[in-house]
């Protein structure tokens, strides 16, 4: 079956997603290849018959690298790549009965929470035209004048008819014609932009806040229930006048009548279909919950309970959140740690056998430190430029520099606790404090680093042992 036969999901191949996480990550081709593999194979999915199509479980992912060497951002790039929802969080907040933690389900319910968001999104966008015209018809009504509007109760129509009844009606029916045409000059003007700058009187809508504390309300927490969430929708909304300007006062009543024109249970349908299909759990730090060796410590107890608390969510499972059950089972799960004092195969026989496919993730080089201040799309060097820029200066790095900068932070990884990639933000941060510092005071049109400051700056931190301790 050729790419054609996927229609729009035909962009998607796994040459393209690897091509596409170049921009942002330098090296890690086989984990780039895995998660590109990963993707398409759900991709695939959705093709198949749905008998056969429920049998299938995503591939799982294992990726084993020391910190800083570009697991997380792996999978948060190929999450924003295919708008699915993601969620990032650490193994070591999962713990057993007795000892302070979370409860694996959460992880679910907060996967859940980001598809919420996702989907209201895309349909606030989707109504904006409609809200913002109702907006203005809010707006038109606030701007209006008031008129003075005779009142005839209901009441005095069935038990005596119309006190009025009989008087002439023309004037009542002219000053109507009057506020109707200055209404639809309001709308006019209001749609020209020419009042946003005005002043006006409106009712802005307010939440009900419920500030009853109840026991067990942590409880109801772990099930998925928001108790503000759940009272609130039972008492009245509240509103208090705001005098604001019309331009401020649009973006307000724009945002309330799109979320009255939002369907709720479709909205919560769609993103339950999204996190079941599409979701995807990056758990970190894997290996801070498996036992080094075979002892039976209290400790090695409390890891091997969160990877059997885990083991369930993984193969699948139904969590029951505020917006319904949901299903696990072709959720993807990529997980990730250093493993640098154990091994994969010290999880749990029944968990190894959830993560089918492992990489191996290698230690940056100075080489591959240099192209990651230089190459990525939004790369380290262009963010320090860009925000001194806004000073009014141009900073400049030679390669010569830039060369430097890479070996010194690999040094550093080698001698050090190898932290990868972010050793890069410490050893910049360092090297142009003082242009940070100094420069509103005395602008330039243009610094240039080169290999001597480079040296000058950091050399002197990278050779005293008892210094670089803090700083680097």
């Amino acid at each position: 079956m050729n790419d054609g036969d996927f229609g729009m999901d035909s962009a998607l191949t796994p040459s393209r997603v690897v091509e596409y996480l170049d921009r942002y990550i330098v090296g890690q081709e086989k984990a780039k290849r895995a998660v590109a593999v990963a993707l398409r194979n759900r991709l695939r999915r959705k093709k198949l018959p749905p008998d056969l199509a429920r049998e299938i479980s995503p591939k799982n992912i294992l990726m084993v690298g020391p910190t800083g060497v570009g697991k997380t951002e792996i999978a948060r790039r190929l999450a924003a790549l295919v708008q699915a929802p993601f969620i990032k969080v650490e193994a070591t907040k999962f713990t057993e009965v007795g000892y302070v933690g979370r409860d694996v389900e959460s992880m679910v319910r907060d996967l859940v929470d980001s598809a919420v968001s996702m989907v209201k999104k895309r349909m606030l966008q989707s109504v904006q035209e409609p809200a913002g015209e109702r907006a203005e018809q809010r707006l038109a009504d606030a701007l209006l004048p008031r008129a003075r509007k005779a009142f005839v109760p209901d009441i005095m129509r069935v038990f005596g008819g119309d006190p009025d009844a009989g008087e002439d009606d023309r004037p009542r029916a002219e000053e109507s014609r009057k506020a109707e045409a200055t209404r639809a000059r309001l709308l006019t003007m209001l749609k020209e932009g020419r009042l946003e700058d005005r002043e006006v009187d409106v009712d802005v809508a307010e939440n009900a806040v419920v500030g009853i504390p109840l026991f067990g309300s942590s409880g109801m927490d772990s099930m998925g229930i928001n108790l503000s969430e759940v009272l609130g929708g039972m008492l009245p909304k509240k509103s208090r006048k705001r005098r604001m300007k019309v331009s401020e006062a649009r973006r307000i009543l724009t945002a309330e009548e799109a979320e009255k024109l939002l369907d709720t249970e479709a909205l919560s349908r769609e993103a339950l279909d999204k996190a079941q299909e599409d979701g995807i759990i990056f758990l970190d730090e894997i290996d801070k919950v498996v036992a080094k060796g075979s002892g039976g410590g209290s400790p090695d107890v409390s890891r091997e309970g969160v990877q059997r608390d885990l083991l369930p969510i993984v193969e699948g499972s139904v969590v029951q959140t505020r917006y319904g059950p949901v299903k696990t089972d072709h959720v993807l799960f990529i997980a990730a740690g250093a493993f640098s004092g154990v091994k994969p195969s010290d999880l749990i026989p029944e968990l190894q056998g959830r993560f089918p496919i492992r990489v191996e993730l290698q230690p940056l080089s100075w080489e591959n430190l240099r192209e990651i201040l230089i190459e990525p799309e939004n790369s380290l060097l262009k963010q320090y430029t860009a925000l001194i820029r806004t000073e009014g200066t141009e900073l400049r790095f030679t390669d010569e520099a830039t060369r430097e900068i890479a070996v010194l932070a690999s040094k550093m990884n080698a001698e050090m606790e190898d932290i990868g990639a972010r050793r890069l933000h410490t050893m910049l941060e360092q090297l142009l404090e003082e242009i940070s510092f100094s420069v509103c005071d005395e602008p330039r049109p243009l610094i240039e680093i080169d290999e001597t400051f480079v040296s000058d700056k950091l050399n002197s931190l990278v050779e005293n042992r008892d210094i670089r301790r803090y700083l680097l």
